[in-house]
Parts: C-alpha cells; structure tokens; sequence
C-alpha cells in the first residue's frame, strides 16, 4: 500500500520529484506480469478506498514489489487471471458490459494512491506520468479508477480529470455496504450515463462483485479510447484568456461535473444519523482518552503476544533442540562427519541458527495476525491521527507518522515509504529516523532477553521497548530539527479515516501469510549466512596451537575481535565478548543476534517461559559484566540494540534513498546516541537495583 496524504485540486508543486521523461507501462515495469502483449490493467485511485485489497483479490500470490525503471517509486505488478465467463451483468447496471468475452491474462498494475493527478511527490509523478503523460503505446490499455461510494463526491476529482485524457476508464465503487450504513444508496446506472463509463460494485474484502469488473474491463478494453467529453474548452470561451483563468475555468467545471455526477447517482445525503465509526472515533481520537486508547492497545498486543506464543515456542525448541538435532549428528556420523567442524556447522551452527528462528514463527504469527487486524478494522488510521498530534507538537512533520509506523514492521520498506513526502528535507529526515523504529526483528531479541532475564514481566518489558523507540524517535527529531532543519516548516496531517469495518477472516490470513513469509524468506538466507560467517570466524584460530575448527572460541578470530572492542561496553554494564560479538553480528540482521549467542555458548536452544540453557548462560554473561546489576545491564542491552546501526538492508535503502552522505551521518549519530543511553541507563539503573 502507497497512502499519499494530498488535498484536492492543486496546482503540480514545485518539489515534486518527477522523471526525465515518461515510462512505459508495457513490458518495462517492474517484477511478474502477463505473457508479451497483454493488456496492462492500471488500478488507480485514492489512499483507504479499496485499491490495494482489490488489487491482492485480483492477482493472488503472482504479485511482485519493485521501484519502477527510471524512478525512486516502488510499486506492485502482478498477473490478473480472467476466468471465461461471458454476458452481460445484469446487477453492475453497466450497459457496456454486455460484449463479446475476451478471457485470458492481464498484466495488473497497482499505481501509487493519489487524489489527482497533479503531482507534489515522487508517487503521483509516476501515476500522472504513466496516465497523461506517457505515450499511446506505453500507456495503461485501461485505468480502473477505484472509488469510495461514502464519500463519492471527494473520490470523483480524478475520475473527472482522467475524462479530460483520451483514455479507456472503468469506476469501481468499493465501500458501498458504509454508504449505505449512512443512509446513502448509489445508482450505478444512472452514474454511469453521467460519466460516460462502466461503473461497477465491487468488494474486494469479500470478493464481491469480481465477475462483473472482469466483464467491464473486457467490454473497454479493445474499444478504441473515448475521447474527452462533458468539459468545454476555456481557450475557446473567450479572446486570449490568461493561464490562470483557465485553470480556474477548468477546475470550475470539474467541481461542477462531480456535482451533476452525484445528483444524479446518489440519493440520500448521509446526514440522517451519526454513525458509529462517528461515535467511536469522538473517544479514540480524542485528545486525552486516544492516547491512552492507543497504549491500552499496543499493550495489548505485545502481552498476547509473548503470553500465548510461550508453549508453540516451546514445543518447537524441543523439537530442534532434540529430534532435530541429535539425528543430523547420526547421519553425520553414518559417513564419518560426526566430529569436526562440519558437525560443529551444521549441528551447533545452521540448526542451532535456523532453528532459533524458527522457534518464534508462532510468535510473529500472532503479532501479525494481531496487527492485520487492527489494519482490516480501521483502528490503525486513528493511531495515526493520535500519534500524529504529539508528533506535530514536538516539530516533527505530521506526514511522517506514515512511513514511520510502517517501520515498527520493517525498516526497509518504511525507508522507501519516505517518498509520500513531498518535501526533500522531510524525506531525509524520516529516513534517518526510521532506523529508530523498533521493528520485528528486534522483537525476538526482545522476548528472549526479558524472558530470561524480567519472567512474567516480559510482556511489558517488550512493550516498554516500543514506547523507549517512540521516545528515540521523537527525541532525535526534535534534536535535529532543532539544529540542521531549523527552517522547515510544518505540516499537518490529512488523512482520510476509513470507516470501522468487521475484519474478515480471508483477508487477515493473507495477510499475515504474505508478512510471515516475506520475513522468513528475507531472515532466513541472512541467518544462515551469518551462521556461516560467524563457524568460519570461530573454527579460524587467532594463534598458534590449535588447528582449523577445533580452537575453543575464545581463542578464535571470532572471540580476539570480539574482545578487542569489548572494553568500550563497560561502562554500560554489558562487556562480555559473547554479548559484544553477538551485536557485531546483528549488524547484518538483529534476528542474527540470538543464533550467534547460540553458536558462541554451543547450549540449547530457549523455549518459551523457560529460556533453557541459553537463557541461563545469557544471564550469567551479564552477571558476571555487571558486577551483579543485571537488570540495569540488561535495560541497558535492549537499549543499545533498539538504537545502534541498523541493518545493511536498511542501510542499504538508506543509501537509495538519500545517499551515502546521510547513511554514514545516520549511522555514526545512531551509534553515538545508542552508547550514551545505554550507559545512562546501567548507572543511574544500578543506583536503584
């Protein structure tokens, strides 16, 4: 999803990032598509009215992301699998749906959300470039313009520039069931007769109304375009008219178009009753009880989290810990290999490694499952607006709540999700302060320390992690808006609040399923090259006396290096060379963090509320570091590994992003800020405990 945060009717901005001449739709695009020479199918429409959701009911799993040739704007492309059907719908109301069949596969495009097409961003650069500006032959065969049926009149802006384009255009009507919630009913014939195109119901969140947008779509899209029509030409109306008279001219009669539109459309004006989204959002969104609302939430969710994923994590460390692992040793030693490095590898290095993340698949099952449902609900909207205003006080953009919460799920795509802003400042500054985002990957570092280390406590110690990352992240952005972005001004927060919706079963499991999956598929090829990496660095001996994988660790290059750069971590309670060397390794991914603990103490995996022979061998590391202060050194761990360097993928859509100049600024202000909380939390922490 691309939720682009405009007003309507504005002229194309001076800060908007566009590229250096229009590209092509048609076989140039990022990622999966349809054979060569198959219709390109453009959804496009504003952020929260469907488009997304409908553009994952079309494609299934053949979707791809990936930054569009010649531009910064990552979008999704997929392939749209027509059934055969055939005839006319005789629910659409659509009288230009009954034409001849033309099944087969579409290459589907899902563009940035925009409320126009005048561009004041990299995102709607890309969506004006490919509708307006490209060529004939490089531009979408049809635009399907998705619109919200509760809010038609806001929703129909762009639906009557598109008109102003010689372009193939179907309308689909998404949250028709809120509509008529409010008293509002939507005559889809009588919409179609103004605007000239197919209108069709559709609810992708159910799958409702598929059949009857395949047959619209296939009705235009073999139709000669349709010209402009229903807007007079204002440099026809009068002798040599000013730029800016034909602007207003023309802004005039789309106002006016939009208008003719719902009067003839829509019956009812919505205004019978207040609805409950209405009610709710006086609670949830306001400015004392919305905050706390929030906390409650988020509590909420990290306490179910930790609790219910406890016995699954257990079951599965038994499981790799045991059967697992004791019969990769017999068929090793079946053909000589059940001694050595190789077995140190495999047994003590990817099982142990692959196995630690594996053992918490249930918990980001949950949390994802969780969150998808806060998202499919509406809840995570008016999040925004109550984060949003404390962010606003404190200086920092209001547009940047967006990207940011997207990074409490992962960093890299909050990184690319900066692009919304139109601002370049804005743009640099969010993607410094993404990296201070808590994401996933931490969360399992997270749960096993506090588990270890607070026991029944570790469900609010996980969520006192993500409020201490909301702190880093607004005490930094003040800092630097304060000192290198003291001229830039400030922005509210426009966002359309959709409607509260019952979260659909199909839906939630798709998600979560895509989420887990791309985490595994990402957290899975970095675990086992760390693994690799760190067996190497440990079966490499530092001196003399010892042969390639049998030098005890701490005499490897591994543990050398690792003590070499201990010292600097004394003074926040945590210099153990096990615990130093496990933070060098989560530069590569913070998930790695526990699979290098487990290879460096060679124990058992943890389990849920007992953390096992790990947790216990952890725990006696900060023991002995902290000089028996272990819960300030522990407080103080989490908190180093919160805020120090990220991840190289994230420093990697750092680079893209903002350059290398930023990175490198972005990394050692990280470090430096990480290094003086911890050791502000070990001594004052040790004053009291």
């Amino acid at each position: 999803m691309s939720p682009i945060v405009t007003s309507l009717g504005r002229s194309r901005g001076s800060d908007a990032v566009r590229p250096a001449s229009a590209p092509s739709c048609h076989g140039d695009g990022p990622g999966v598509g349809a054979d060569a020479g198959a219709p390109v199918i453009a959804l496009v429409g504003a952020p929260n009215v469907g488009k997304s959701t409908l553009f994952n009911a079309l494609t299934g799993s053949r979707v791809t992301t990936g930054n569009w040739p010649g531009t910064t704007v990552s979008v999704s492309r997929g392939v749209w699998r027509l059934a055969s059907p055939l005839g006319p719908d005789a629910s659409s109301g659509c009288s230009h749906c009954a034409t001849p069949d033309m099944a087969g596969e579409y290459t589907l495009v899902d563009l940035p959300g925009a409320y126009s097409i005048d561009p004041i961003s990299p995102d709607e650069a890309l969506t004006r470039d490919l509708l307006v500006d490209a060529a004939p032959g490089d531009s979408p065969d049809v635009a399907v313009v998705v619109v919200d049926a509760a809010t038609l009149a806001r929703s129909l802006y762009i639906v009557a520039q598109l008109r102003e384009q010689v372009r193939r255009l179907v309308v689909v009507l998404t949250m028709v069931d809120v509509a008529g919630a409010r008293g509002v009913t939507i005559d889809t014939a009588a919409l179609t007769d103004v605007l000239g195109v197919p209108v069709v119901v559709v609810d992708p969140r159910r799958r409702i109304g598929i059949d009857a947008l395949s047959r619209a779509v296939r009705s235009v899209v073999g139709r000669r375009p349709v010209p402009a029509r229903g807007l007079e030409d204002p440099v026809a109306s009068g002798p040599d008219p000013a730029i800016g008279d034909v602007d207003l001219q023309r802004e005039d009669e789309r106002f006016a178009f939009i208008a003719r539109a719902v009067a003839a459309g829509v019956q009812g004006d919505g205004s019978a009753r207040v609805s409950l989204s209405d009610r709710v959002d006086r609670i949830v969104t306001a400015p004392v009880a919305g905050p706390l609302v929030f906390l409650a939430v988020m509590w909420a969710v990290f306490q179910l989290t930790t609790t219910v994923a406890a016995p699954m994590q257990a079951a599965l460390d038994r499981l790799f810990s045991g059967p697992v692992s004791s019969g990769a040793h017999r068929l090793l030693s079946l053909v000589g290999l059940g001694s050595g490095p190789v077995d140190g590898l495999v047994v003590d290095g990817l099982i142990a490694g692959v196995g630690i993340l594996l053992s918490f698949v249930p918990l980001m099952a949950i949390m994802f499952v969780l969150l998808a449902l806060l998202e499919d609900s509406g809840y995570l909207a008016r999040a925004a607006v109550v984060t949003d205003r404390l962010m606003r006080r404190l200086g920092l953009p209001g547009r940047a709540f967006l990207p940011l919460i997207v990074g409490f799920g992962c960093n890299v795509p909050a990184i690319a999700a900066t692009r919304i802003l139109p601002s370049v400042r804005q743009r640099i500054l969010t993607a410094l302060l993404v990296p201070l985002t808590s994401c996933t990957a931490r969360l399992t570092v997270y749960v096993l320390v506090a588990t270890t280390c607070f026991g029944r406590w570790a469900g609010t110690v996980v969520f006192a992690m993500y409020l201490t990352s909301i702190v880093f992240v607004v005490g930094v952005g003040r800092v630097l808006r304060a000192t290198l972005w003291r001229t830039m001004g400030r922005e509210p927060l426009v966002l359309d609040l959709p409607p509260y919706q019952r979260p659909t079963l199909r839906l939630t499991a798709a998600v979560t399923w895509q989420r887990l999956t791309a985490f595994l598929r990402t957290a899975t090829g970095v675990i086992v090259g760390a693994v690799c990496l760190v067996w190497l660095a440990q079966s490499i001996p530092a001196g003399g006396g010892y042969g390639f994988g049998s030098v005890p660790t701490a005499q490897s290059l591994y543990g050398v290096v690792a003590r070499a750069i201990t010292p600097l971590f004394a003074p926040a309670g945590f210099a153990a060379w096990q615990t130093t060397s496990a933070l060098v390794v989560g530069f590569v991914a913070k998930e790695a963090v526990i699979s290098s603990w487990a290879q460096t103490y060679a124990v058992g995996q943890p389990t849920g509320a007992d953390p096992g022979s790990l947790g216990e061998a952890i725990r006696a590391s900060f023991e002995a570091s902290s000089s028996g202060h272990v819960l300030p050194a522990v407080a103080a761990f989490l908190v180093f590994l919160l805020a120090y360097t990220p991840c190289v993928a994230t420093l990697a859509a750092q680079r893209r992003e903002i350059g290398w100049r930023w990175t490198l600024f972005g990394v050692a202000m990280q470090l430096t800020v990480a290094w003086v909380a911890a050791v502000a939390v070990f001594q004052i922490g040790r004053l009291f405990w």
